[in-house]
C-alpha cells in the first residue's frame, strides 16, 4: 500500500488552508490517504506549532519532534505506536499526549514528561500495575483517560478509581470523570 510522507501531507494541508505550516501553532495533518506511516525530517518545518495531530494514520514509531520547541499538545492517537520513546526532547513543556487506540504495553520512557498534565492512554495494552506505576513520575498529571485496558478492564469501577487515586494523588479527572478529594480533616 501507498504511504504519504509527512512533507506530503503538510504540502497538502497548506494547499487546503492556504496557510504556511511553519507560522501555524495548530496543525492537524489525521485521517491522511494514503496514511503517514513515518514521522520524518519534515516535521521540523513545522517551527511554531503548540498543537499538532497526526491521529488516525498507520504511525509505528514517535520521532522527529526535537525541533518542535513550542509543541504543547500532541495527539497520535489510532495509529501502530508501541512505546513512549521519542517523547525525550520536548518532555520538558508538552503538556498534553493523546495516544489512545495503539498497541502500547508498556510506559517505559513516561518519565521525560516532566510538563504533561494530560493523558490519554485508552484502548491500549498495558496490562500490569507495575507499568501503571511509571506515572507517578509525572509531576503534573492532573487528567488521565485509561479506560480498556487490560489492566482495568476486569476491575470494579470503584476499585479501579480508589487503587488510582491512592497512586496518583494529584489527579483531578481519571476516565472523564472529576475526582472529588474528600477533606480528611
Amino acid at each position: 500500500m501507498a504511504k504519504s510522507t509527512c512533507k506530503e501531507a503538510i504540502e497538502r494541508w497548506e494547499s487546503a488552508t492556504g496557510k504556511s505550516a511553519s507560522a501555524e501553532k495548530e496543525i492537524i495533518l489525521s485521517f491522511q490517504w494514503p496514511p503517514i506511516d513515518k514521522m520524518d525530517n519534515s516535521l521540523s518545518l513545522l517551527k511554531n506549532v503548540e498543537m499538532l495531530s497526526l491521529a488516525t494514520n498507520m504511525i509505528e514509531k514517535i520521532s522527529n519532534l526535537d525541533s518542535l520547541k513550542n509543541l504543547k499538545i500532541l495527539s497520535l492517537s489510532r495509529n501502530n505506536i508501541k512505546t513512549l520513546s521519542g517523547l525525550e526532547l520536548i518532555g520538558d513543556h508538552l503538556e498534553e499526549l493523546w495516544i489512545s487506540y495503539n498497541f502500547i504495553e508498556k510506559l517505559k520512557g513516561v518519565n521525560v514528561l516532566k510538563a504533561l498534565k494530560v493523558l490519554y492512554i485508552g484502548n491500549n495494552l498495558v496490562k500490569d500495575w507495575t507499568e501503571f506505576n511509571r506515572l507517578q513520575d509525572l509531576p503534573n498529571l492532573e487528567e488521565l483517560v485509561f479506560a480498556n485496558n487490560p489492566l482495568n478492564e476486569h476491575l470494579e469501577v470503584e476499585y479501579w478509581r480508589s487503587q488510582v487515586m491512592r497512586k496518583l494523588p494529584h489527579l483531578k479527572k481519571l476516565d472523564a470523570i472529576p475526582i472529588i478529594h474528600e477533606d480528611l480533616n
